[in-house]
């Protein structure tokens, strides 16, 4: 199974009630042998461009892991899913990952070092 970003933005109007549509996908996710690692809510903001109509979005993300077929199907039912406006699916790379974790780790302990220093 490989690491993959999911970024889906919701139809504005769901906002007081997103459970049904969360579950819906996390339905999809797992009906598809995936798993989510995290998830997160961005909650509603304006698009730069109008989708459907529509000037907001409900934004989720999640980082899931998916088996080598899944982000085809996933993409597929998710682009005719009525509570969707557009879901995104991205590979994520391992190096880069990596890279970034340790980059966030060694500004973590630059304050404390310069704290030291003072």
């Amino acid at each position: 199974m490989k690491d993959y970003e999911l970024s889906i933005l919701f139809h504005p109007d769901l906002e007081m009630n997103l459970d049904p549509a969360l579950e819906k996908v996390k339905k999809l996710i797992e009906g598809n042998g995936g798993k989510i690692i995290k998830e997160e809510a961005d909650g509603k903001k304006r698009l730069s461009y109008k989708i459907n109509g529509q000037e907001f979005a409900v934004y989720r993300y999640y980082d899931v892991q998916l088996p080598a077929d899944a982000p085809q199907k996933l993409s597929s039912v998710l682009g005719i899913t009525d509570e969707v406006l557009r879901a995104l699916i991205v590979r994520v790379d391992a190096r880069k990952a990596k890279y970034e974790a340790r980059r966030k780790e060694h500004a973590a302990e630059e304050p404390a070092e310069n704290k030291e220093e003072a």
